[in-house]
């Protein structure tokens, strides 16, 4: 069986909880994955878009260039980095619908607040965050050249004017931490206005991230490594999951 291409956004600023995605994503899988870091200096020659002063990643727009780093062929998932995985990623990748150029969560997002983390620009618009979990059908997503995507506008490529035919996913994936209810065990939950790493101790599913970060560490060793090399962790010790 050939391994799920997984393309993780990839930030410098935000390199802990690309791993953590990445942790929570393997452990639970029941098929072979492949992981695929999107770094902006590993694709140069394929996607040269400079960073926008309102791309608050250096993955705003290089998720739109899957298709063409999969040769247009098969099918592929893009998901930014500030996300866990409670589930099997082999229960999304089993939604794929050949009849849809792209598969998303279909959200109706409108953010209260003007900044998130880090102090990036909160914009607002038509889809938003439709694009941060995506199964794509790269056969279908042949709009998206590598012209295309270093030079179309950000927002056109984000509210998918380029794709003839969107699915939904169906299920608890990307439940957005703060914005949607909270359920006992969603499959896929996303820190869209920033997690635990940016020291957001006190937002639903802290701890389970707080736990999969240290499970990651630990790797089931028995020596608590945070304790051993770095004392207790205060954050940890006073952070609250709420759910």
């Amino acid at each position: 069986m050939a391994p799920i291409p997984v393309y993780i956004g990839y930030d410098e600023k935000e390199t802990i909880a690309f791993w953590v995605a990445a942790h929570s994503i393997t452990s639970r899988s029941s098929i072979p994955v492949a992981i695929i870091p999107l770094r902006r200096e590993l694709l140069s020659g394929t996607f040269d878009r400079p960073r926008a002063e309102l791309d608050s990643t250096d993955f705003s727009n290089s998720r739109w260039i899957v298709p063409n780093l999969q040769g247009y062929k098969g099918w592929a998932v893009f998901v930014d980095c500030d996300v866990l995985f409670q589930a099997d990623i082999a229960d999304l990748w089993a939604q794929r619908d050949d009849q849809h150029d792209v598969m998303v969560k279909m959200h109706n997002h409108v953010p209260r607040e003007t900044t998130k983390f880090l102090g990036a620009t909160q914009t607002q618009y038509e889809r938003k965050n439709w694009s941060s979990l995506m199964l794509m059908n790269c056969d279908k997503c042949t709009a998206l050249t590598r012209r295309v995507v270093n030079t179309s506008p950000g927002l056109w490529l984000h509210q998918m004017r380029w794709a003839d035919a969107i699915g939904a996913i169906e299920g608890s994936w990307n439940l957005l931490v703060g914005y949607d209810k909270s359920v006992p065990n969603p499959q896929m939950v996303h820190f869209t206005s920033g997690g635990p790493w940016h020291g957001y101790n006190d937002i639903p599913y802290a701890t389970r991230w707080w736990n999969e970060y240290n499970a990651m560490i630990q790797g089931g060793n028995p020596v608590n490594y945070l304790e051993l090399h770095n004392g207790p962790d205060p954050i940890q010790e006073r952070h609250q999951d709420q759910q």
